[in-house]
């Protein structure tokens, strides 16, 4: 009992320490895995309630992205054209939901009514896990097995096949054309990681086909280089608002001098260049991604990888493309605070990312460590660094121009309720388009200023917000937010 109140005493005394204000614009995300088997044994009916009592509490600790995993392995959390249904999902591959749920379209819609974005995590390479004993028919290992070779107990897509590139670029059009996703988002997972004295089995196709390349590690990467430059393609294509985005391992590169001009980091961990063949800054200074999101899940002090060596080292080379950093929770609240052991290391981690001027948010995993709150890490998220709403960080290379602002704004009393109302503003285009509105509410008498977040009343998708409370004298500025969160000029009313 001692033990707890002194937790506690703990935990108050860090909520009393003055935080700067957080940020009016912040990725704030958290990833919903299908790998970790969370929907077999359950019917669609008790998924869905598990993923909305789940998004609930992500809400309330200001969670406004969700990664939610469609494609595990050549397969689908959705109604794909070409791929079949996940065994992750119901437990056989190639069985669909029993009541029709098409999971992927119901986040989707989840999401947007809780204002949170939601991007389709898809793995590209992967078409096989050790756990999988069947495959469907119609999956493409089995269509076309000449296109996958075998690393241990992985099937994986050969990336040095066009057709396979083709291929993947093909899933993400349909994702594309059939739902409304904010986001297409890939994991760390390239080429294999590598497993002892297993070589990875694509010699042949580097003798036969090397496109000049005379060492096989940067025909590798130049493989993975081509699938990121047609994926940004189609996606911007298709629907040119939506976000791609990569969360790849945590080191890019360790010391020294990489052969490219990058400096690696002071780590010495698996690379994703070296290892995973996965040229991760180059992408960005190519402008093929829009985020990157490093998975940079250890602690301040890790000898192997440092948390705050890691954080500096992706600051410095993004390539003006926004980081959001990668968060291990479980990991974070069972790690000393090297400056305060009596605490774990959340404060100093959210400290460090906020003061980079790259670092534009951070994204959880996984999503149910956050709900089950440990080492009120959940708790500290609702009272300290996300207990105001944040808009999406700008992504002006994608889109930089605000939507028209709202039109005729006014009041509606009844006898139940007082709303405030407007219209949309007018679009030619589907980029000009306002798809939320931000209300912001300020006392008699208070100075206004639009930067200041803990003005935000309200951010919707509906044309009408309720009123509560005693409203006279209070003054109240509407602005329209297009898909990519530029915001429109304000409309004013005082009541």
């Amino acid at each position: 009992m001692k033990k707890y109140f002194f937790c506690l005493f703990l935990f108050c005394l860090q909520l009393t320490i003055v935080v700067a204000q957080n940020p009016k614009r912040e990725f704030r995300g958290a990833w919903i895995q299908c790998v970790n088997g969370q929907f077999l044994g359950r019917s669609p009916e008790q998924s869905r309630t598990m993923l909305a009592q789940q998004l609930d509490v992500l809400q309330g600790a200001g969670i406004n992205a969700i990664m939610f995993q469609v494609r595990a392995e050549g397969d689908a959390l959705y109604q794909s054209a070409y791929e079949p249904w996940s065994r992750y999902l119901t437990g056989r591959q190639g069985m669909a939901p029993s009541d029709g749920w098409d999971p992927l379209a119901w986040m989707v819609e989840q999401c947007h009514q809780r204002n949170m974005e939601c991007h389709a995590w898809i793995n590209p390479y992967r078409a096989k896990t050790k756990g999988t004993t069947a495959l469907a028919a119609n999956h493409a290992a089995v269509r076309h097995p000449e296109r996958i070779f075998q690393y241990g107990d992985l099937y994986i897509f050969n990336p040095a096949l066009e057709a396979n590139r083709l291929y993947i670029c093909m899933v993400v059009e349909d994702i594309l054309t059939h739902y409304d996703v904010d986001g297409i988002h890939m994991d760390d997972y390239f080429y294999p990681y590598p497993e002892a004295g297993i070589p990875i089995p694509d010699k042949a196709y580097f003798l036969q086909d090397g496109r000049g390349f005379t060492n096989i590690a940067d025909w590798r990467r130049d493989n993975v280089n081509l699938l990121i430059r047609d994926m940004f393609h189609v996606i911007r294509a298709v629907k040119p608002w939506v976000k791609f985005g990569i969360s790849p391992f945590g080191i890019y590169r360790n010391n020294p001098m990489g052969e490219n001009g990058e400096e690696g980091s002071a780590t010495s961990g698996l690379q994703n260049y070296d290892d995973l063949y996965a040229d991760v800054v180059l992408w960005a200074k190519k402008g093929w991604i829009d985020y990157t999101i490093p998975q940079i899940y250890w602690n301040i002090g890790t000898k192997v990888a440092d948390y705050a060596v890691l954080c500096y080292w992706w600051n410095d080379y993004c390539h003006d493309r926004p980081i959001f950093i990668g968060q291990d929770v479980e990991r974070t609240v069972k790690g000393a605070d090297p400056q305060n052991p009596a605490q774990h290391q959340m404060m100093a981690k959210y400290d460090l990312q906020r003061s980079l001027p790259h670092v534009m948010g951070s994204c959880q995993w996984y999503a149910a460590a956050v709900a089950n709150n440990p080492g009120n890490y959940r708790l500290m998220l609702e009272t300290v660094y996300h207990n105001t709403p944040a808009l999406q960080p700008l992504m002006p290379y994608i889109d930089g121009k605000a939507p028209g602002k709202p039109r005729k704004l006014r009041l509606e009393v009844n006898d139940m309720d007082v709303a405030l109302c407007w219209q949309a503003p007018k679009a030619k285009h589907e980029m000009d388009k306002a798809v939320q509105y931000v209300v912001y509410r300020f006392k008699r008498g208070e100075r206004v200023d639009l930067s200041d977040v803990t003005h935000i009343y309200n951010i919707t998708r509906e044309t009408r917000v309720l009123l509560t409370g005693n409203q006279k004298g209070d003054v109240f500025y509407v602005t329209a937010l297009d898909r990519l969160q530029n915001e429109s000029k304000a409309v004013k009313m005082k009541l």
